[in-house]
């Protein structure tokens, strides 16, 4: 397969933590690598040009299995993984505490948590973190560098500390959108970059392509387009052909006569009247996305389906979205409207995902008359 290539500028984070472990819709096991030892600019403003080459070191959880037992290993969690596999060792700053937070009331009925981290003075960054649904934790400041970096996070209507929780009603990308500007004038930011993940990264194109005057600068992981093909493929049967064993509880909670479209049954129940029934689906729902979006099982990630809070934000506010197709006014509204940001410097880092949608963003996003494309 042919190198896929990226325009880079000054990442806000090593580029070892980037191309490891980020969540994305379509997991596989494929992913772009790209070496610790990349040398970047500074200077945020300088882009060049990086090919990075389609790394393979294992094909799927079944070969890692098989990996474990020809070194005498009982199972995976015995293998030193950092040492057989280096380029899955994980690079982060070290971990921060925020040096300002606060609420702001974005409506008559929601109001959302934001903090600040990093650098008071120093280069403004947004992160926009994944689900939609999922809120916010710790561990995303560490992909900034807190010397360089203003870091901001914020909770997204409904998820993580904002008010009211797993809320559906007046939930939606435009409303984010709109939030996210409220939150950027209520900090006093002029204009700021952006970072967002899976559903982050549908985000922050959905936010710059509304306000491109305000982003210096997008960087996306894990691209999903909130495509019609990219939610039937996660939830109607594809990714169930690489993680079958995963795909049966969050299968055998639907009737049979209900599997033509799991969307629609987990909404239903997610909706329900009863209380339990919404907990069952929102951690069947929340276990399945949490077991298959990371190369290697991360459990701490998995337990999360166990927390009903947690689970029935992620799992009922995901599937809102996706059953309103995002809201948007199109299937391709997000690659319809990327001529809007092609002025502004952007990179694509995608790991362990298919790569159709980052290369159909990359495409539509290529300036071809610069040499750095």
């Amino acid at each position: 397969m042919l190198p896929c290539p990226f325009e880079l500028m000054k990442l806000p984070m090593k580029v070892a933590a980037a191309a490891i472990g980020t969540p994305s819709l379509f997991p596989c096991c494929n992913f772009v690598h790209l070496p610790a030892s990349t040398s970047l600019s500074l200077s945020p403003r300088l882009p060049a040009s990086i090919f990075s080459p389609l790394l393979i070191p294992i094909s799927g959880r079944k070969k890692l299995f098989l990996r474990a037992e020809n070194l005498d290993c009982e199972s995976v969690e015995q293998m030193d993984l950092k040492k057989e596999f280096p380029e899955l060792k994980k690079d982060l700053y070290p971990s921060i505490e925020p040096y300002c937070t606060g609420f702001l009331k974005v409506s008559d009925l929601h109001t959302i948590y934001w903090e600040q981290s990093g650098n008071p003075n120093g280069r403004p960054v947004v992160f926009f973190h994944g689900g939609p649904g999922g809120g916010t934790s710790p561990n995303n400041r560490r992909f900034f560098d807190p010397v360089f970096y203003r870091i901001i996070l914020f909770d997204q209507r409904g998820a993580g500390k904002s008010k009211p929780h797993a809320c559906l009603e007046e939930n939606t990308t435009w409303d984010l959108v709109g939030d996210i500007e409220k939150l950027r004038e209520h900090l006093k930011i002029p204009e700021w970059q952006v970072f967002g993940g899976s559903w982050g990264s549908t985000l922050a194109l959905a936010y710059s392509i509304s306000h491109p005057e305000k982003v210096t600068g997008i960087i996306l992981r894990g691209i999903f387009l909130l495509r019609k093909k990219e939610i039937d493929w996660f939830y109607e049967g594809g990714a169930a052909a690489i993680y079958p064993d995963v795909w049966e509880p969050f299968r055998d909670l639907i009737p049979e006569e209900e599997r033509k479209c799991f969307v629609k049954a987990y909404h239903k129940r997610l909706n329900s009247d009863t209380l339990e029934t919404q907990y069952a689906a929102a951690r069947a729902w929340t276990k399945w996305e949490m077991m298959t979006s990371h190369l290697l099982p991360n459990e701490e990630n998995i337990k999360r389906g166990d927390d009903d809070d947690f689970s029935l934000a992620f799992a009922r506010i995901e599937n809102h979205y996706f059953i309103n197709k995002g809201f948007f006014s199109s299937d391709s509204f997000l690659l319809d409207n990327v001529e809007k940001i092609k002025h502004i410097k952007t990179i694509i880092v995608q790991v362990n995902s298919a790569f159709i949608s980052a290369l159909a963003l990359h495409c539509r996003l290529k300036v071809q008359d610069s040499p750095n494309t």
